[in-house]
């Protein structure tokens, strides 16, 4: 059995958890943040067994996309604030960030 974890953009979330409750593949939705941009995201927690780990992750690359985001930059702190000016910069946001671990063990009560 393997352990995924799915970090996702919140706007690819409906789709993908359509997608693995069609498929029959439980999963557990947890909130979490960003660091980065401190935006929301989903991790998805799924366990499957060895032979659906490739449908589960094709489930994923087929419902979470990345796309282009305007985002301004934190402001330096110190001494420099006067002299910095912020200009909107485009970054990729989206898709999904994966993580696959071995289980070991498993039980449901």
């Amino acid at each position: 059995m393997q352990l995924i974890f799915a970090v996702v953009q919140d706007k690819d979330v409906v789709r993908l958890s359509e997608r693995l409750v069609k498929a029959g593949i439980r999963a557990t939705k947890l909130a979490s943040t960003g660091g980065f941009l401190r935006a929301g995201n989903t991790t998805f927690m799924i366990g499957v067994d060895d032979s659906r780990v490739e449908e589960a992750l094709e489930h994923i690359k087929q419902s979470c996309r990345s796309r282009d985001q305007l985002v301004t930059p934190l402001t330096p702190l110190g001494n420099q604030v006067e002299s910095f000016v912020s200009y909107p910069v485009s970054v990729q946001v989206g898709g999904a960030t994966v993580f696959i671990v071995k289980v070991d063990r498993f039980e449901q009560f």
